[in-house]
């Protein structure tokens, strides 16, 4: 049985992630600027949330899932059932699964913006968040208890996130000019 769960403990795990991500961005502040600094504790705290929403079952501790009726497979349907509404949102769950992404691209984008090696560690930082997504989905499909479930369509998703967010944060960079104060 999965002993926590529901909108309060997920609540509860975001202010914590971002306390400890604040600290993080005030102690990178002085070595890296504020910009860089602000836009790496983002995007640490961005996928501290997007764990705590993907990861804690959204109605509370649910119980005990029966083997007989764990799914053994991610659901490859593209496009697939995902239901029109979502617990919290109105609209639809994949313009969500979207969005959830789009802050962590942008984010990934300024805090690269500072070195040369942008150029790289951009798209390596995106690899690194389709990644993400597809663990969340593995993670979902073996932890059959947290009552989510695997599908593909999520990481289509994300990944769309993730990439519409690194074009704005293209447009942020430029605004923002994280590399005047660049790193030695």
């Amino acid at each position: 049985m999965f002993p926590v769960g529901g909108v309060g403990v997920m609540l509860l795990l975001v202010v914590a992630s971002g306390a400890v991500c604040l600290l993080l961005t005030l102690g990178l502040r002085r070595r890296l600027g504020a910009t860089t600094a602000m836009a790496i504790g983002g995007l640490v705290w961005s996928l501290a949330v997007i764990a705590s929403i993907t990861l804690i079952p959204a109605d509370g501790a649910p119980g005990i899932v029966p083997a007989e009726g764990r799914l053994t497979t991610c659901s490859w349907d593209i496009g697939g059932p995902a239901p029109e509404g979502f617990w919290i949102f109105g609209g639809g769950q994949r313009l969500l699964n979207t969005a959830v992404f789009v802050p962590p691209g942008a984010l990934l984008v300024v805090a690269a913006a500072r070195w040369r090696a942008a150029w790289v560690l951009v798209p390596v930082g995106l690899a690194l968040l389709a990644g993400y997504s597809v663990l969340i989905e593995a993670t979902q499909l073996e932890l059959a208890r947290i009552d989510r479930a695997c599908d593909v369509t999520d990481v289509i998703d994300n990944v769309t996130g993730a990439i519409l967010g690194a074009a704005a944060g293209l447009v942020l960079a430029v605004l923002l000019r994280p590399w005047r104060r660049r790193a030695r």
